[in-house]
């Protein structure tokens, strides 16, 4: 069998300048991609250019706001002037909230979805012409496990990964035709940044502390364990790999069997 390996493609993350983006850039780095590191703190995506470098492999950043046309397609020209083409995009860059619906203001949920919705779209729009010339590609974008199945106290988020994995199915059928696999991954507690706050947030609504939401999400899955941000960057690296050829369309859980469809 094939080894997961990605040596020559040009792979460009969204929302790579921590967390479960930071982490698939420099897991495609290891396994041979050439990654274009995109988020809207350039700080941020600079530092994570200067980690993949000092470990030898050839990779560019750049700051992107992914709800701004204008962004996306500088972030796709410099790619392609960089490394003359674009084999993989992952769109990573995401943002959460935690409140009541009652209480949720009508910025705060256009803010998620032109985010998680509209910069998904936005940036699928940009690449899919260059794949479609190459007739090859592999898009994987970031949903959730409340895409599936929404949560209390989590609306404008749920609805938003909810979109993200319709859009995942419609693109994947558009694209078939031009050998482009267009997939989503669907994590489930994992103890990034995004997740501390979230977990900060849920205990001070219920007053519990944040350790006990912690310890209270562990209990209910299965594998009873936290995912890693490298349990989900691996699974993005299969799907962006040829081991996963015939996969598109699919919404794959990386939940610790928490979710199950």
């Amino acid at each position: 069998m094939n080894k997961l390996d990605l040596t020559g493609k040009i792979a460009i993350v969204t929302g790579a300048g921590n967390g479960l983006g930071k982490c698939t850039a420099l897991t495609f780095a290891e396994i041979g991609a050439r990654v274009m590191v995109s988020d809207i703190n350039e700080e941020s995506a600079f530092e994570v250019k200067e980690e993949i470098e000092r470990k030898g492999y050839p990779v560019e950043a750049i700051r992107t706001d992914v709800t701004r046309e204008e962004d996306i397609r500088l972030m796709v020209e410099k790619t392609i002037d960089r490394f003359g083409r674009v084999d993989i995009l992952v769109n990573c860059a995401g943002v959460s909230n935690n409140k009541p619906l009652i209480e949720t203001t009508e910025a705060e949920w256009n803010r998620i979805f032109n985010i998680n919705v509209k910069g998904v779209f936005l940036a699928t729009r940009a690449i899919l012409p260059h794949m479609i010339k190459q007739q090859s590609g592999k898009i994987v974008n970031f949903s959730s496990m409340v895409g599936k199945e929404a949560y209390a106290n989590n609306v404008p988020y749920s609805a938003s990964k909810f979109a993200v994995l319709g859009m995942t199915q419609g693109v994947a059928k558009e694209v078939a035709k031009h050998n482009i696999n267009v997939n989503a991954v669907c994590p489930g507690v994992i103890m990034t940044e995004l997740m501390d706050r979230e977990a900060e947030n849920m205990a001070k609504l219920e007053g519990i502390s944040k350790d006990k939401v912690i310890q209270r999400f562990c209990e209910e899955i299965p594998l009873n364990r936290l995912q890693t941000p490298e349990d989900v960057a691996g699974v993005v690296a299969f799907l962006c790999s040829d081991l996963a050829k015939n996969m598109t369309g699919q919404g794959i859980n990386v939940t610790g069997g928490l979710m199950l469809h």
